[in-house]
């Protein structure tokens, strides 16, 4: 993913890997690789914004949630068109209603990373091997034609089975993207791209 802040004097771009197929040790291992120079209060600030939690879930819980959505999911072709061109390689749906196990999956999630309630809809996006999603920006409210004055961004990895927490900076004043295969690096090693499934808790805006 690549995000890029389009504020004046925010000029990042956050390169976010997907998920990772090699033996890395994810407890320990540094997910986010800064690169150019941030200002101090900036680096702080993103860090408090971007939040990754290594082993979020089990294999079990892995399994059930596949075990759930999969049978839908399979039947759903992939699509390469997207309305505003962000996205290709991806199927997607939305779901409420969810098997009591899982459904305390995402009740820990929504304790972990929301303050209050989530919308009753959870997104479900399968992203294909070859998939990528281009950079884009999950708010208007940041202005499009804002100089970049800076130049520095930040290469994050997510292993599977992770939780990924983006709010506030990192998800309004940033672009982020979902790299391609060639592009698939993180700090300099090749990550093999296979099947991506997210599962997307939102809060109301």
């Amino acid at each position: 993913m690549i995000i890029q802040n389009r504020i004046p004097l925010i000029g990042h771009i956050l390169r976010r890997c997907h998920q990772q197929a090699m033996k890395i040790n994810a407890r320990k291992y540094n997910l986010t690789a800064y690169f150019g120079k941030w200002p101090e209060t900036e680096q702080k600030e993103f860090r408090q914004h971007m939040r990754i939690i290594a082993d979020f879930i089990s294999e079990p819980e892995e399994q059930q949630l596949h075990e759930e959505i999969e049978p839908y999911m399979s039947r759903l072709r992939y699509e390469f068109d997207h309305w505003d061109d962000a996205i290709h390689g991806f199927r997607e749906t939305e779901r409420k209603k969810w098997f009591p196990k899982n459904r305390e999956v995402l009740e820990r999630v929504r304790q972990v990373a929301f303050d209050g309630a989530i919308m009753p809809y959870v997104h479900i996006l399968d992203l294909a091997p070859d998939g990528v999603i281009k950079p884009h920006v999950d708010s208007t409210r940041v202005s499009p034609e804002a100089p970049l004055k800076n130049n520095f961004y930040a290469d994050i990895l997510l292993p599977r089975r992770s939780l990924y927490i983006m709010s506030h900076t990192a998800r309004y004043n940033f672009t982020h993207e979902i790299l391609s295969k060639e592009h698939s690096q993180f700090r300099g090693t090749l990550v093999p791209k296979t099947r991506r499934i997210s599962i997307i808790c939102r809060n109301e805006p």
